[in-house]
């Protein structure tokens, strides 16, 4: 079934990309930022990777530029590289504040984090009192952040991520600031 949608969306993209009015360079940006998805969808990130930084050579419009970053953030997240990723949400972020799926994947990695400096205090013997409040504190600044970020992506987004609802109601923290 798979297989018939996707091949059903790239002949129905290949129709819009000869009948819409476009510039060459905009059809171009297109066709990499499709075989970008592509190549995603197939687990193959070094050739998806290399068609969006074509795409985004390519596209002018800060609109589109904006999923064609957010794709390279998830890339770089799949990847376990979430400096990189945090980069490129913050980047579509900045030019489509309207993805919640961008704030989404910021609070994820920010909780991500709290939790490992939490995990990685756990397995350490000796540390002092000092030392462990210093630990804690960190993680819960990284819960913090993680929590400014989904209350936009549920303020976008209010029927979504009813995991993050939940997280909110086992950590006592407010939806809403």
């Amino acid at each position: 079934m798979g297989n018939f949608i996707d091949r059903t969306f790239g002949v129905i993209a290949d129709i819009l990309l000869k009948l819409l009015p476009a510039s060459k360079q905009e059809k171009d940006a297109f066709s990499y930022y499709r075989a970008g998805m592509g190549a995603q969808s197939k687990g193959q990130y070094a050739e998806a990777l290399d068609n969006y930084y074509e795409a985004l050579d390519l596209e002018e419009d800060p609109y589109d530029r904006s999923f064609i970053l957010y794709n390279i953030g998830l890339l770089f997240g799949n990847n376990g590289e979430y400096t990189e990723a945090l980069e490129y949400y913050h980047e579509a972020i900045e030019l489509n504040s309207d993805l919640p799926q961008a704030y989404n994947n910021i609070a994820v990695i920010y909780h991500a984090q709290g939790v490992r400096i939490l995990e990685w205090g756990d397995q350490q013997t000796g540390l002092t009192n000092l030392e462990r409040r210093e630990d804690d504190a960190l993680a819960k600044r990284c819960f913090d952040e993680a929590a400014k970020y989904w209350r936009v992506a549920l303020e976008l987004e209010p029927n979504g991520y009813q995991t993050v609802r939940n997280w909110f109601n086992l950590t006592n923290r407010p939806l809403r600031v």
